[in-house]
C-alpha cells in the first residue's frame, strides 16, 4: 500500500514537472497574437548578431511602416480612416508577434499588411485624381464618424466564411448584416464596398464568379434588412486577395469570404470624399 502511494506521488510530481518545464504561457500584458499593441521598447532594427530570418522579417516589417507612413502623409487617414485604423492594428500586432518570436505567424501577416496597402494606394491615388484629402472642419463630428465606421467595419468582417463552392452564408452573419443594415439607416451618406473573395481550389475564372456570388448574396440580404441597394457596390477578386496563405482545409475556409469597406458621400474640401 505504502508502495502504491510512493509510485503514485512520484507519476504526479513528474506530471507537474513536465507541465512547469514545458509551458511556455506569456506574461500577464505579453499576450503575442491576443493583443495588438505594441511595446514601447519595441524596435524593428536588432542588435549586432549572426543573420536569421527574423532580421529579414524585420527589415520587411520596417519596409511596410515607412509605406503606412507615407500612405497617411498624403491623406489616408482622412480620405480611408477606417482602413488606416486596421492597417495601425495590424501593424502592432505584427510588431506583437516578432518581439515575442512568432517568425511563421509575422510573415503571413506582413504578406497580408502589404497587400492591403498595396489597395489602399490605388484607392488613394484614384479618390485624390478628384479631390483633396484634408483634415474636416469639425474635427469631433469626424472623430465621431470615425468611430462609427469602426464598429461597421467590425461588424461586418468577422465570421462570414462560406462553404466549399457556395454562396450561402451562415446564420450567425446573417445577424451581423441586420445590425450593420440597422446602423446604416441612420447614416445615409455611409454606403458600402461589397468584395466578394474565393479560396484557391478552382479556376480562377470560376472563382471570380463564385466571389461575385458570395458578394451579392449580401447584397441581397442587406436589402432584405431595409437597405437600398443603390448604397451597395459589389465587386470580385476572385482567388487574388486571400486573407492567409496556404491551402490548409483552415486556411481555404478563411478565404472564402467577403470584405466590407464603408464609402462616405459627404463632400469635404470641395469633393466628394470617401472612407
Amino acid at each position: 500500500m505504502k508502495l502504491e502511494l510512493i509510485r503514485n506521488t512520484c507519476v504526479v510530481a513528474c506530471a507537474l514537472s513536465l507541465v512547469a518545464g514545458c509551458s511556455s504561457y506569456p506574461e500577464e500584458g505579453k499576450g503575442g497574437m491576443g493583443e495588438y499593441t505594441a511595446t514601447s521598447e519595441f524596435s524593428p532594427v536588432l542588435p549586432d548578431e549572426p543573420l536569421g530570418p527574423e532580421h529579414g522579417l524585420r527589415f520587411d516589417f520596417h519596409l511596410t511602416q515607412l509605406h503606412l507612413d507615407s500612405l497617411i502623409q498624403q491623406g489616408a487617414e482622412w480620405c480611408f480612416p477606417a482602413s488606416v485604423v486596421q492597417a495601425k492594428t495590424k501593424e502592432n500586432r505584427i510588431a506583437r508577434e516578432l518581439e515575442g518570436g512568432l517568425l511563421v505567424d509575422a510573415a503571413n501577416d506582413i504578406v497580408i499588411q502589404r497587400k492591403n496597402l498595396g489597395l489602399l494606394e490605388r484607392r488613394l491615388d484614384y479618390v485624390t485624381n478628384e479631390a483633396e484629402c484634408v483634415p474636416p472642419e469639425h474635427n469631433l463630428a469626424f472623430q465621431s464618424e470615425v468611430s462609427v465606421i469602426n464598429q461597421l467595419v467590425e461588424i461586418l468582417n468577422v465570421d462570414n466564411q462560406f462553404a466549399v463552392n457556395s454562396v450561402e452564408i451562415n446564420p450567425k452573419y446573417m445577424g451581423n448584416l441586420a445590425e450593420a443594415a440597422n446602423i446604416l439607416k441612420q447614416y445615409q451618406h455611409l454606403n458600402l464596398r461589397v468584395t466578394g473573395h474565393a479560396d484557391a481550389s478552382g479556376t480562377q475564372s470560376y472563382n471570380d464568379t463564385l466571389a461575385m456570388g458570395r458578394a451579392k448574396q449580401v447584397e441581397r440580404y442587406l436589402t432584405i434588412f431595409g437597405l437600398s441597394p443603390t448604397r451597395i457596390q459589389t465587386l470580385s477578386v476572385g482567388e487574388t486577395l486571400p486573407l492567409f496563405e496556404g491551402d490548409s482545409p483552415g486556411v481555404k475556409l478563411t478565404n472564402r469570404r467577403v470584405s466590407i469597406d464603408i464609402v462616405s458621400t459627404k463632400s469635404q474640401g470641395g469633393g466628394n470624399a470617401q472612407y
